[in-house]
């Protein structure tokens, strides 16, 4: 895993010095990406530069070096990533005659580009990759992105300058970005608590889009060269609905079985020490199941926990752990631990981004660094199979309430809002000796408030974006700001999807997944120098999840089903059934407790008027509301928290 940058200058008058100090200032800011080694590359008469910094993973040598030129001489290539499959590549490009100086995948990607061209190339690529490929001979730039979006870049024109990077930081380096915060990707922030893709929070930079390629020439001075896909997740949605697997469950386990195994055994391919994330759910036990069981020694594992009640999930990872016979190291932090990230986050993440699980996922990240380079880790499986509890209620949900008139749901949502968050959860406390497992949920008070804000929408695809929008009606609370389109609120762009089941899934796949799940994942592990593997989101797995039937996804109100059935080849049930809870930390009691004085400060009514991107009075009601107990806003108010923050860093950056 590494970090990569450069930039096109269209005037091509400057000096190779000063293209070179540029580029080093912009690559610097990546050491934490790869602290092994750096480097850069310039070409005064095209204007081009390009740099890299290197976290050494398969061949340790001097030969893996980037920025690396092909055999040919004619490309020149920055690559952040890993191409699992590269040694059955080698084999086939040996065939052809290419001759390689080292063992890395990224003289395998250069010679593949020789020999089949840049999109064919990409295509037999199994893999997650960010990478910038400069054409000598054309003066073409190819930037080029991973199908699920795993690892990120960004680019843009910033007046005749031609921007890309792995990180916001990297481009804020050069002399020409003009930082300017958009309006409308904040609006977009804070409904979703990320900007999705294409958006950045800076006007004019953006978000390449998973499994696309951009292109420009240098005849393209100034435009904006539009990416277009390689591989496409509508239509292996749509492909995969169209022809559905249509064999039995103990043949769709043993399918599973084998591709898994096989996207695990890729991934375990390093040169340097190798182990993986543990939470003791179904995804990261499945992960640590497959690699135990290809594996003659024990298997590196770690987690972390919490002292808070209904927050600490490391003692279902031990037991399996124990089950699995892994080397596993846990650690328990203190409140005050894991508040000591949070002046980190703004950093880390460059825009606001505030998915409260990146705490506990920097900290385990962290734990891991101290042992091992390389983590596997189990993100995806929720949207592959089907396991966020908003597919299997939200579907139940609207059943219900579908046919019923918007006045009398209307009348539903004003009485599951009598009582208080607080005063439904005294109710369910005292339920909880006879509900059943699978009705126990954590913060259930919320959750029905929630409920309630979509009663009243008027089709499913509403009720859907009420289910992911944290503030619903974003554009009152930010100053000048309109929501730019985005394919959560253009239909035409939506997969073509006979169940309201699969819209869903498919949405978070092209857009939560990326934005978030994996943003998340990314900059966490990269921030503590350490690369996370994600074996679920092998491609080939992707593609067979889309063909099973969703009643091998959700089953006996239980999803990820089948998911869970090839776990329980490997642990035993009682293990793994349990309520199902995120990777999560107490962030309202914090707000009210040790972090009240922090949020007192970045939530101050003058300071707020004076920045003027927020407006003062919808944040304050909620923030007084919270401290007085009436109903828990964290997520509104950490999600406003993380932009103030984060607006603070970038005054001092400046």
């Amino acid at each position: 895993m590494c970090g990569l940058t450069g930039f096109y200058s269209a005037t091509r008058q400057t000096a190779p010095e000063e293209l070179q100090a540029t580029v080093i200032r912009m690559v610097n800011t990546l050491i934490h990406r790869g602290p092994d080694d750096g480097g850069a590359w310039v070409e005064e008469e095209a204007g081009i530069a390009m740099g890299h910094r290197r976290l050494s993973i398969v061949d340790l040598s001097p030969e893996g070096r980037q920025p690396m030129h092909s055999e040919c001489g004619r490309y020149v290539v920055v690559f952040n990533g890993e191409i699992y499959n590269f040694l059955e590549l080698r084999q086939e490009l040996e065939s052809f005659g290419h001759g390689f100086r080292g063992h890395s995948d990224t003289e395998v990607l250069l010679a593949a580009v020789e020999q089949w061209g840049v999109w064919q190339a990409v295509e037999r690529f199994v893999g997650m990759f960010a990478f910038a490929l400069w054409d000598r001979r054309e003066y073409v730039l190819y930037l080029v992105r991973d199908r699920l979006g795993i690892k990120p870049l960004y680019y843009g024109w910033m007046g005749r300058t031609f921007l890309f990077g792995s990180e916001l930081k990297a481009l804020r380096a050069h002399p020409d970005f003009k930082g300017k915060i958009s309006r409308d990707a904040l609006a977009l922030y804070l409904r979703f608590c990320y900007i999705p893709a294409p958006y950045s929070i800076y006007e004019g930079i953006y978000k390449l889009l998973p499994g696309t390629i951009l292109t420009l020439h240098c005849a393209d001075t100034g435009s904006d060269p539009a990416p277009i896909p390689y591989w496409s997740a509508r239509e292996v949605a749509e492909r995969g609905i169209a022809r559905p697997f249509t064999g039995s469950v103990d043949e769709a386990v043993a399918h599973l079985d084998s591709l898994l195994r096989d996207a695990v055994k890729l991934r375990m391919i390093a040169d340097v020490p190798l182990g993986a994330f543990l939470s003791g759910g179904v995804d990261s036990s499945t992960v640590v199941a497959l690699m135990q069981a290809q594996c003659d020694q024990p298997v590196k594992t770690f987690s972390i926990g919490f002292y808070e009640h209904g927050y600490n999930e490391a003692i279902h990872a031990k037991e399996v752990a124990a089950h699995l016979g892994t080397d596993h190291t846990e650690l328990y932090f203190r409140p005050e631990q894991a508040m000591a990230v949070i002046p980190k986050l703004s950093t880390l993440y460059d825009e606001p981004f505030s998915d409260s699980s990146q705490l506990p996922t920097y900290l385990v990240s962290w734990l891991a660094r101290q042992k091992v380079t390389v983590s596997l880790s189990g993100d995806g499986g929720d949207e592959l199979f089907a396991g966020y509890n908003r597919y299997f209620w939200g579907r139940i949900i609207w059943h219900k309430i579908g046919w019923m008139p918007q006045n009398l749901r209307s009348m539903a949502a004003k009485a599951l809002t009598m009582l208080s968050p607080q005063g439904l959860e005294t109710v369910f406390s005292k339920l909880d000796p006879i509900l059943s497992e699978k009705l126990k949920q954590r913060t259930p008070g919320d959750k029905l408030h929630k409920l309630a804000e979509i009663l009243a929408v008027e089709n499913p695809e509403e009720m859907y974006r009420g289910l992911v929008s944290t503030w619903k009606k974003p554009a009152e609370v930010v100053i000048d700001a309109s929501e730019p389109p985005t394919i959560l609120n253009d239909r035409s762009r939506w997969a073509e999807l006979p169940d309201f089941t699969q819209r869903m899934i498919y949405l978070d796949t092209v857009t939560y997944l990326p934005d978030d799940i994996l943003t998340k994942v990314d900059r966490a592990s990269m921030g503590v120098s350490l690369e996370a593997r994600v074996p679920l989101l092998d491609h080939r797995v992707v593609e067979f999840a889309w063909r099973l039937p969703l009643s091998m996804k959700i089953r006996d109100g239980q999803g990820k089903w089948l998911l869970s059935q090839l776990l329980y080849r490997y642990v035993p049930r009682e293990l793994i059934e349990r309520p199902k809870a995120g990777f999560g930390v107490p962030i309202g009691s914090w707000l009210s407790g040790p972090l009240r004085e922090w949020a007192d400060d970045l939530l101050d009514s003058e300071s707020l008027k004076r920045e003027g991107f927020l407006r003062p009075e919808p944040i304050l009601k909620l923030w007084r509301e919270h401290l007085r107990g009436e109903k828990n806003w964290q997520y509104y108010l950490w999600n406003v928290l993380i932009f103030q923050a984060w607006l603070e860093n970038e005054k001092r950056s400046d």
